[in-house]
């Protein structure tokens, strides 16, 4: 039931990327550029954002996820021949080093290591061919209808492709995941295992940026200056991208600084909102709900957008309903279009009433 739910709020969450066309087009210095608000999916900035383009090694948000994924974080990886010495930049692995399977992500985030693309990959599916399968199974599975990966780091294909709103797509995903979030944004890390390596994030938003969480920098002659960055301020987490984007740095920060300047985050629905409904058949006549979360969207400081919340409840519960059941569904309007919807579940079990519910029930009545 728990999965259940999540994949339909996976689904109502991903109907909220669609409407890109009701972003304001830009003039950044890019071929492509994108930015959303991830916590609700509002998209703040749409340039060229479904072209098909390189993305070097904002490829290794993706190598990343699937190892978080995997559940393997814990587990000792000794280094594959295939990993060592891996063109471009290196976190420097050794051949039959060996090191937890998270301080080979840490690489892969923090110093770009493509060597460490290749041991995660060899790692989790015995070779690079598999891994780079698996790729391009979750980027279907996200609905990322304009990327193909051709290897787990980025370097250069022309079958290896993305484009900004489906590689901020992904990154807004990945950005939810608690351990994903915490590695792109940490500064330094120091690995464990049979060699020490010491990381330095090449990320430089995290310094330079008040904010600054992440993502992504990457790099080829194909691909241009690309990058993938997020900051969080005043309850909105932004995720914006840039590909071959010659000044990244300051595009970034001047569309984070926009979309901040621009927006503020307001709560419409407060996740502890109660709601009773009526069951028939049950132990109990009613039923307490709650939404899985509360609904809190970016509006525009200075605009004239109205917003309005509404609830539909199932109004025919018949007994049994276990906690956790979707039971409603509570939607954000803006100018009377639906842009974000959250269920509410049962926060309660009731029991079917059966005979022995009734004859005690029969019972009481009568000596009372």
């Amino acid at each position: 039931m728990k999965r259940a739910l999540l994949v339909a709020f996976a689904c109502l969450f991903a109907l909220v990327l669609l409407p890109a066309a009701q972003a304001e087009s830009k003039s950044v210095p890019a071929d492509a550029a994108y930015l959303i608000e991830a916590n609700s999916g509002r998209v703040l900035t749409a340039q060229n954002a479904d072209a098909r383009l390189p993305m070097a090694s904002t490829t290794k948000i993706m190598t990343a996820l699937l190892a978080v994924e995997s559940g393997r974080l814990d587990e000792t990886v000794k280094v594959d021949r295939a990993a060592v010495g891996t063109e471009g930049s290196s976190m420097y692995l050794s051949e039959g080093e060996t090191m937890p399977l998270i301080d080979l992500v840490y690489g892969l985030m923090l110093t770009s290591g493509n060597d460490a693309a290749v041991a995660i990959a060899c790692a989790l599916s015995g070779d690079v061919p598999h891994f780079v399968e698996r790729m391009n199974t979750r980027a279907k599975e996200l609905g990322l209808s304009n990327t193909q990966f051709r290897n787990p780091n980025g370097l250069p294909d022309p079958e290896h492709y993305t484009s900004a709103k489906d590689l901020c797509t992904l990154a807004a995903f990945a950005m939810r995941n608690e351990t994903f979030a915490e590695i792109v944004r940490t500064q330094y890390h120091r690995t464990e295992g049979s060699i020490l390596h010491t990381l330095k994030n090449k990320n430089k938003l995290l310094w330079e940026y008040e904010g600054g969480v992440g993502v992504k920098t990457g790099y080829t002659k194909a691909a241009g200056k690309c990058l993938v960055f997020a900051a969080e301020r005043g309850g909105m987490l932004l995720v914006g991208v840039v590909l071959n984007c010659p000044t990244m740095w300051n595009t970034a920060k001047s569309m984070l600084d926009a979309g901040f300047a621009r927006y503020k985050a307001k709560r419409f629905l407060d996740e502890s909102a109660v709601f009773s409904l009526p069951v028939q058949n049950g132990v109990k006549k009613a039923l307490s709900a709650a939404p899985i979360s509360g609904i809190l969207y970016p509006t525009e400081i200075e605009g004239s957008e109205t917003f309005t919340v509404e609830t539909e409840l199932v109004s025919n519960l018949i007994a049994p309903i276990y906690a956790g059941t979707q039971v409603g569904t509570a939607t954000l309007y803006r100018n009377g279009e639906p842009v974000l919807s959250v269920p509410i579940t049962a926060t309660e079990t009731v029991s079917e009433a059966g005979f022995s519910y009734f004859f005690k029930k029969a019972v009481l009545d009568f000596v009372s």
